[in-house]
């Protein structure tokens, strides 16, 4: 654990007051490596106006310290030092602005992405050379395999998904010592060794925000537009809704539409209209498309193929695809009938075990036709 020079190997580990980077940074030191822990602070409900729809906003101490506590009760017991950086300026800028762009265009974002894009693999590998880091390493589950990102062996947690937008260079010196574990051997390591974050619960909710009522907390930022609730193949009212953004392609619970004996579920948005539009049956062919166009393209790697397998959402099962390369850098990606494939999210692309990178769907097609009532 040497770098050039001669020196033990200094790696600076993102520390988030979870069990996973805990037991990351135990693994570390345990191989050799001078570990230093970082501690990224990326939101602050007072300054944001993180009032409505925040369970927290009363507790004595709000989740983001409570968490560094925690990040440094684990340093102190592993005897690494812990430093900590505010985001809170670049988390807006760049992962919240862009989120709430994506949710008045009617699209479904996915923050933890973008996220890991501009803060978790820039920002904090920037500040992490600046205190001299030879390498760095985060307890997300996914593996390195050389240059190429493979997934993590515990398939429930593989997050290569949220991975998908970093490049060869973000990936190059990176570490991700639970890859090889699945999540109940990430706890029992913890236990064993008596960390004080052994059974603390994993964060939910949107990156670095937590848990939120969603619908209030939208109301902060974005203001709520009531529109009719359509059925697509009646064209008849069913009912309001309170916002098009609050919904999401394929959704069945939260319509609050009576009336009917099927399940309805959202297949659609027109938004000049306000109109959203919802089909009965959770086999009905508006739910299902046959291919998508997808824009802000990342690779990590040379590998560029015509067929491979793709996800449209995380944890979806892996769906054989063929790749038709644009001349405008944008991909058209085929596949067999899959369901509820949503303007705004991810197509990751995988060969096997290796995650090659993906982009955003910006269209949803079927008989080589955009879907007239998807965004």
């Amino acid at each position: 654990m040497y770098n050039k020079i001669g020196d033990i190997m200094k790696v600076v580990i993102g520390m988030s007051g979870g069990v996973d980077s805990s037991v990351a940074a135990y693994l570390l030191k345990k191989e050799g490596y001078e570990v230093i822990g970082l501690f990224m602070r990326n939101w602050d409900a007072s300054v944001n106006n993180d009032i409505l729809g925040n369970p927290t906003l009363n507790n004595n101490i709000c989740p983001q310290e409570q968490d560094y506590n925690d990040a440094k009760k684990v340093c102190d017991k592993l005897n690494i030092p812990l430093h900590r950086i505010d985001f809170v300026k670049e988390y807006w800028d760049y992962v919240f602005t862009y989120f709430l762009n994506e949710l008045e265009k009617g699209r479904t974002p996915n923050p933890d992405i973008m996220c890991n894009k501009y803060i978790k693999f820039d920002l904090f590998i920037k500040e992490a050379k600046r205190l001299g880091a030879d390498l760095i390493a985060t307890g997300h589950y996914a593996r390195k395999d050389g240059k190429y990102l493979l997934r993590g062996v515990d398939s429930n947690k593989d997050q290569t998904y949220f991975l998908s937008q970093l490049n060869e260079n973000q990936l190059s010196n990176v570490l991700f010592p639970v890859g090889d574990l699945n999540k109940d051997e990430v706890r029992k390591i913890a236990n064993e060794i008596e960390l004080s974050t052994a059974n603390k619960k994993d964060s939910t909710g949107i990156c670095f925000i937590g848990e939120r009522n969603f619908k209030h907390f939208l109301s902060n930022y974005l203001p709520n537009k009531e529109g009719n609730i359509v059925n697509i193949e009646t064209n008849e009212v069913l009912g309001k809704h309170i916002g098009l953004m609050y919904y999401t392609i394929g959704q069945r619970r939260g319509l609050d539409v009576g009336g009917t004996t099927d399940k309805l579920f959202v297949v659609g948005k027109d938004l000049n209209k306000n109109i959203l539009y919802v089909c009965e049956r959770e086999d009905n062919e508006y739910l299902y498309s046959d291919s998508c166009i997808v824009e802000q393209v990342n690779f990590n790697c040379e590998l560029r193929p015509t067929e491979c397998t793709a996800k449209f959402r995380y944890r979806q099962k892996d769906n054989d695809v063929k790749i038709e390369y644009l001349n405008n850098g944008e991909l058209l990606v085929r596949y067999n009938n899959v369901k509820s494939v949503t303007p705004g999210q991810a197509c990751v692309l995988y060969v096997g075990d290796k995650c090659i990178g993906g982009g955003i769907i910006k269209e949803v097609r079927k008989n080589n036709k955009k879907l007239w009532y998807l965004l």
